[in-house]
């Protein structure tokens, strides 16, 4: 009988090592991803539901198998269910002796949308009720096969322009690395400003400069014309520009989703920037002075990834500025 279970057990290591070879070799980076969560989650589940069945008689073994079975079950349901749409609102006070009268800021990042639904309307609704002078969409609205996608496109702008976008000081979109060529479709009559190559704007009191894809994926100093001692915010996809702009009031960006899965102690375990994984999501203050937020973004990878999110809830970005004294205590909320 235990020759029989170590052959079981062998035969599916070798079936899972062959299953991994073959996905590493002809799957996307995703696909390894979605190969290794179906191993755990489900093939995992199953094999000590087996194991405590088989070990019945021994009290110990079968109460640590059906641990694991709990344990692997409570973790896909969180992941897999609960934690994808789990929205979570972080609210960050910036003090900005540069500015005379208070300024909020909504971000809106990676909905990646292949899909629009309740969810999708409802984080537009809770964002257009902050009420912000500024709304900043970050990056990668639509993640689908070709076929879909200039639909998504019109279902995308239609669902804005109902939301009726109006705000103070504009709203303005930069283009993110999954998104289609038409992607400023999206935002066509829809009270927001798409802006495809790196461009600076004269906001009153505030300078905001929109970079283009290329130049977010760049460590090297962007190129704007004089702040003029306004307060000056940089949007981009990638957080990779953060590391030759450390000396901006502000820094924006998305891309990241915060690791999407994170692991206690360690943090984000994949961030695909070159940020190191402490400064690839939420609030940080750079070596330069300046203040940079990495959203996690509303939405997840899809296409061939599983959709899953683990201790790394959505977050919909709003930023009070404050007028202050230069050296007051920034805070979180």
């Amino acid at each position: 009988f235990l020759g029989w279970c170590a052959a079981v057990i062998l035969a599916g290591a070798a079936a899972g090592l062959l299953g991994l070879t073959l996905a590493v070799l002809f799957e996307r980076p995703a696909g390894v991803i979605r190969f290794l969560s179906y191993a755990i989650f489900l093939h995992g589940t199953i094999i000590l539901a087996a194991t405590a069945v088989i070990y019945r008689k021994k009290r110990l073994a079968a109460l640590a198998a059906l641990a694991g079975v709990m344990l692997l079950s409570l973790t896909a349901v969180r992941a897999f269910l609960l934690e994808p749409h789990w929205l979570e609102v972080n609210r960050y006070r910036i003090v900005a002796p540069k500015i005379t009268r208070p300024l909020r800021i909504v971000v809106i990042a990676d909905p990646q949308i292949d899909k629009i639904g309740h969810y999708e309307r409802e984080v537009l609704r809770l964002a257009m009720a902050e009420k912000p002078d500024l709304l900043l969409f970050a990056g990668d609205y639509i993640q689908a096969f070709r076929e879909d996608q200039q639909r998504l496109c019109r279902e995308f702008n239609e669902l804005l322009r109902e939301m009726d976008i109006q705000t103070p000081l504009g709203a303005f979109a930069v283009r993110g690395n999954v998104d289609p060529l038409q992607w400023m479709e999206i935002f066509q009559d829809a009270g927001v400003r798409a802006v495809g190559e790196t461009r600076s704007f004269d906001l009153g009191e505030v300078q905001l400069t929109c970079l283009g894809l290329r130049d977010s994926y760049r460590t090297s100093p962007v190129r704007y014309p004089p702040t003029g001692g306004r307060f000056h915010i940089l949007l981009g996809h990638v957080p990779n520009f953060a590391l030759g702009n450390g000396d901006a009031d502000l820094i924006v960006a998305g891309h990241t989703h915060g690791g999407q899965l994170q692991l206690p102690w360690l943090g984000p375990v994949v961030t695909n920037s070159r940020l190191p994984r402490k400064l690839a999501h939420g609030f940080n203050v750079l070596p330069g002075g300046g203040k940079m937020i990495v959203s996690r973004g509303i939405g997840m990878e899809r296409g061939y990834a599983p959709r899953f999110r683990f201790l790394c809830r959505p977050e919909l970005v709003v930023v009070e500025l404050v007028p202050g004294e230069e050296g007051a205590t920034d805070e979180r909320k």
